[in-house]
């Protein structure tokens, strides 16, 4: 039989008289969860290294009784279990790790006192500016007060005044009288980005946190320092003053800038976007997310956004471009340019219309310098769909110089391009001449300038899909605001392309599109939309045999799996 994964190793640990079991190691904040008891914290972060600088999560820790002469079991004699051994004095929750027999307090006067007295004592220069403050709504310190502090403040001098509005970065600014010194914006600087720019500098009271001189926080990750702030020090000055998060409504999705793809919030009100952070995903992400990712929502808004269909160069009904589009089409010499930045469903769709064209569809590569952190060397968020989807089956080139020649011998007439603007990828403006270009994209290029037929189409925030990152995970993303007035989706336009070149109308809702997926493609095989998890799924090893992957920087083939080692 296939040997079974080694089972975690677990101990027994003891939280407010409840025995739970946890691997080995687990942090005791971490662990309380288990059990439904917060203890409360700012310092501590999953993902960052443990300081123990804010002592809000305080508890009280103790260990089995054992004679120390016999190593036996002390055995209280009003309860008839072994006596527990407390600490005297509190011990700080972060800096505790489940090991067996181990029992806690989260709930107990003396910590209840503690919490109450770290929370005084972080109010005392905190200013009490809520009502104007951003984090307001996920402030930590706000809710904490609440929930475990006194109520009142016994401080009747003046609070220290410090920097505000300080520009950290091009991003980030800073009121320092909010900062309680957790340190989890230097940590992260430090040991997640490999940005060692801020820290303290002063002693108590007057403690700032600043960039090293001559330095800025500039870094591409820069905001992430926002969304761990546990208080309203750091803000992102893009978000500051502009809307309420209460208000707000939240939407899963992808980052789209490279082949990572890292999952996403994106926050909007009534059909405009404000934010974007990172939604966690330990086997993608962890909590992270780029700074250039999170203004890509601005795309939906640009300048150069296309809106209006046009047929040589004039505005026209999306149907009379459609019945154009097939038109050329159907007259033969076609060549079909697709995008490692459409979803697997558009990609199934163009797979579908280039077999009904009796053509191979081409993708473009967009390779740059990967940060080793969350952008991939390979720019396109989903190459891996187009070669499941069997769109194509090698990677694709950065110049598309078959295709130029093509066009210099009269192979091609016509050239249909989703989202590609081809003189990026290595036509010239008199190639582009040479034939009729059918253009579906967003925004305005030299492609779409030349295009006799051009369909507007949808940017990934207001649209649905999936995508297939460099792990081969299938994740998916959701529609967080309406697309423009008279701009079709995606898929709707594909499938009526495909029905305008062979009346067989294919259908453009997600659900029952997936049935074809799952149905014509064996990689996707009992897969649906609606029920795949949020966190996506990793495709079967004999789904991503022998494709390309990303290998560091580099594009490689991924081999076959080697066989399991079988076991008595």
């Amino acid at each position: 039989m296939i040997a079974s994964p080694k089972p975690a190793d677990l101990v027994t640990i003891n939280i407010d008289g409840k025995d739970v079991s946890v691997p080995k190691g687990t942090n005791v904040i971490e662990a309380a969860k288990l059990v439904g008891a917060e203890i409360p914290h700012y310092c501590y972060h999953p993902k960052l290294t443990i300081v123990g600088n804010c002592r809000m999560c305080l508890i009280e820790m103790g260990m089995p009784a054992v004679d120390p002469a016999t190593k036996q079991p002390i055995m209280d004699a009003a309860t008839g279990k072994q006596k527990i051994n407390w600490i005297p004095r509190p011990q700080i929750g972060c800096g505790t790790n489940a090991s067996p027999g181990l029992h806690i307090r989260t709930n107990s006067p003396m910590v209840k006192d503690c919490r109450e007295g770290v929370t005084e004592m972080l109010l005392i220069n905190h200013p009490l500016d809520c009502p104007i403050c951003d984090q307001a709504g996920e402030c930590k310190l706000q809710e904490h007060s609440t929930a475990y502090g006194r109520g009142y403040s016994r401080f009747i001098e003046q609070k220290n005044v410090k920097p505000k509005r300080t520009e950290l970065g091009p991003r980030v600014t800073l009121d320092d009288e909010r900062c309680i010194l957790c340190s989890r914006c230097i940590r992260f600087s430090k040991e997640v980005a490999k940005d060692d720019v801020l820290g303290f500098i002063d002693r108590g009271s007057y403690s700032t946190l600043t960039c090293y001189p001559g330095k800025k926080l500039e870094n591409n990750y820069s905001l992430n320092t926002v969304d761990i702030c546990p208080v309203g020090a750091l803000t992102s000055t893009d978000f500051r003053f502009k809307m309420r998060v209460w208000f707000l409504k939240q939407t899963p999705s992808i980052d789209m800038e490279s082949s990572v793809g890292v999952n996403s919030e994106v926050w909007s009100r009534e059909g405009v976007i404000y934010r974007v952070t990172p939604r966690r995903n330990d086997a993608v992400n962890d909590t992270w997310m780029s700074d250039s990712g999170r203004m890509l929502y601005k795309q939906v808004k640009s300048a150069d956004r296309l809106l209006h269909p046009k047929l040589d160069g004039n505005t026209t009904a999306t149907e009379m471009a459609i019945k154009t589009a097939a038109d050329l089409l159907k007259a033969g010499s076609v060549a079909i340019v697709g995008s490692g930045r459409s979803s697997v469903e558009e990609q199934f769709l163009t797979k579908q219309l280039a077999d009904k064209l009796g053509v191979s569809a081409q993708l473009v590569s967009r390779v740059g310098k990967g940060d080793k952190i969350l952008i991939s060397a390979d720019r396109n968020p989903n190459v891996r769909g187009a070669l499941v989807t069997r769109l194509i089956s090698t990677l694709p080139e950065q110049k598309l110089a078959g295709l130029a020649a093509d066009v210099d011998a009269g192979r091609v007439k016509t050239i249909l391009s989703i989202g590609e603007d081809l003189t990026a990828a290595g036509l010239t403006a008199a190639q582009l001449a040479k034939v009729a270009v059918i253009y579906l994209g967003s925004h305005k290029n030299a492609t779409s300038d030349a295009a006799k037929v051009f369909i507007p189409t949808l940017t990934v925030f207001e649209k649905s899909g999936t995508v297939v990152n460099q792990q081969f995970r299938l994740q998916k993303f959701s529609k967080a605001v309406p697309g423009p007035a008279g701009v079709s989706d995606d898929l709707v336009t594909l499938s009526n392309l495909v029905a305008a070149i062979d009346g067989a109308k294919l259908s453009a809702d997600l659900g029952t599109l997936w049935n074809s997926l799952a149905a014509e493609v064996t990689a996707l095989a009992g897969f649906s939309y609606a029920t795949m998890p949020a966190l996506g799924l990793e495709l079967d090893s004999a789904a991503w045999a022998n494709l390309p992957y990303v290998e560091g920087e580099t594009l490689r083939y991924k081999p076959a799996p080697a066989p399991v080692a079988a076991t008595a």
